[in-house]
């Protein structure tokens, strides 16, 4: 195949949201001629000095596009080899075919109007805007251009993987699995740390719930079954497997996805609190959750860092010091909080200071993991060091990140990628336990 726009069957124009998501999204594509509107370039040259993520991405892809800069002529189109695409930054010059009733001079109108340009030159269902804003989208079927979502290896929300499975099996082998703690069972049928739920075919109260070892190729008991973890016990039988997979030393990667009141932070924390001061297992419990505010930004709050940081991490706090000391003595439970801060046993933090750090032989529990994006999950993990176990959290119906969705969500990618895995084990936590106020709006509203 030469290099000519016309020869390939997909013509692709790129928004800059997509570049802001994933800096890497121009080589995802196979086959295809994608187009970058100069727009996108000036727009992603106003991110470039950000420090967080969109900074990072849009600096990434300036230095992709330089690189290949050097290969050719970026206007003419530049071959990518690892996606058999042809790059090409477009040039937007015919402003009469620009829809009236928008605004020309916005970014987005722009965009529309590379899109439509494209249209003229090559098949009408050839051309296709990807971009991640939903208006944009919205518009773009208006004025009859094919518009998707970027979902690199989504998934749907509805088919992540649980963790767990109830089977129906005969009334003796429950029994045997109770008398020899062990249950041999084939490794086909079930997933490394797969939870099960074994239930009798006659009996609906006779029941047993256990993991699946890859190692030891079958079912044995759960850790800790019927004691409590820092004053916790578990409600359901949710709950027990998550203090299971967060209690068990072999198991470095844990995830726990499930909505408000499930229990996923409270319970990650006091198995993170019972390892790491009660057993000695690692040398810090390590806290963390992003950044992404629900109204105003950070910069809106007074004081200096640590300060305006408080609000995000006050929720961490709050389950702490719930830990650490009954109702009718929070003063005290929140001194004994600082007491473990102070002596550098509980460090709680914000995500942007952990990038960049080596984090060996500690407890990392990630909050509200749903708001990171795939690159950020790989960015947070690869930081583990020998002996870190890394627990991430989240509900992936509470999405804060404006580029992030269910289907794309750092935390259902990581969920995917390491299901089966020896080291790593999942958990759905789908009952509310908060309050039944909480349990009643979580369905509700």
């Amino acid at each position: 195949m030469t290099d000519n726009p016309a020869n390939y069957e997909r013509h692709i124009v790129i928004d800059t949201n997509i570049i802001l998501f994933d800096a890497q999204a121009i080589f995802k594509f196979k086959n295809s001629c994608l187009y970058i509107p100069m727009m996108v370039i000036e727009e992603v040259d106003t991110f470039k000095r950000e420090l967080g993520e969109n900074g990072r991405n849009a600096r990434q892809f300036s230095r992709f596009i330089d690189t290949l800069r050097e290969e050719g002529s970026l206007a003419d189109g530049v071959k990518l080899e690892k996606s058999a695409s042809l790059l090409i930054v477009h040039t937007y010059s015919n402003g009469a075919i620009l829809p009236k009733d928008l605004d020309p001079e916005k970014a987005d109108t722009k965009i529309l109007g590379t899109a439509l340009e494209l249209q003229k030159k090559y098949k009408r269902d050839s051309v296709e805007l990807i971009s991640k804003d939903i208006n944009l989208r919205i518009k773009a079927d208006v004025y009859g251009i094919t518009a998707k979502d970027y979902e690199p290896d989504s998934i749907a929300i509805e088919e992540l993987y649980a963790g767990y499975k109830e089977i129906e099996v005969d009334p003796a082998v429950i029994d045997e699995f109770y008398d020899k703690k062990f249950l041999q069972m084939p490794e086909s049928t079930f997933l490394s740390n797969q939870y099960v739920i074994m239930k009798d075919k006659h009996n609906s109260n006779h029941s047993a719930i256990a993991r699946f070892s890859q190692e030891k190729q079958g079912m044995v008991p759960l850790i800790h079954l019927n004691e409590s973890v820092w004053g916790i016990f578990p409600r359901n039988v949710e709950q027990s497997f998550a203090l299971d997979c967060l209690l068990n030393d072999d198991i470095k990667m844990v995830s726990l996805v499930g909505k408000a009141g499930t229990g996923k932070t409270l319970i990650a924390l006091a198995a993170g609190l019972a390892k790491t001061l009660d057993e000695g297992k690692y040398h810090k419990l390590l806290v963390s959750r992003p950044i992404f505010p629900m109204g105003r930004d950070i910069g809106y709050l007074p004081g200096d860092v640590e300060q305006k940081l408080n609000p995000w991490m006050q929720p961490i706090f709050d389950n702490v010091e719930f830990l650490m000391g009954s109702d009718n003595s929070q003063k005290k439970a929140a001194g004994r909080a600082q007491e473990l801060i102070n002596q550098g046993m509980l460090n709680i933090e914000p995500l942007t200071y952990i990038r960049g750090r080596s984090i060996p032989k500690q407890y990392l529990i990630v909050d509200e993991a749903q708001n990171l994006t795939p690159h950020e999950i790989k960015t947070i993990v690869t930081r583990a060091g020998t002996g870190t176990k890394v627990v991430l959290t989240g509900d992936c119906y509470q999405i804060d990140n404006p580029y992030v969705d269910s289907a794309n969500s750092g935390l259902t990618y990581a969920v995917e990628k390491f299901k089966g895995q020896m080291i790593a084990a999942h958990v759905t936590l789908s009952k509310g336990e908060r309050s039944e106020l909480a349990e009643l709006a979580s369905n509700l509203l």
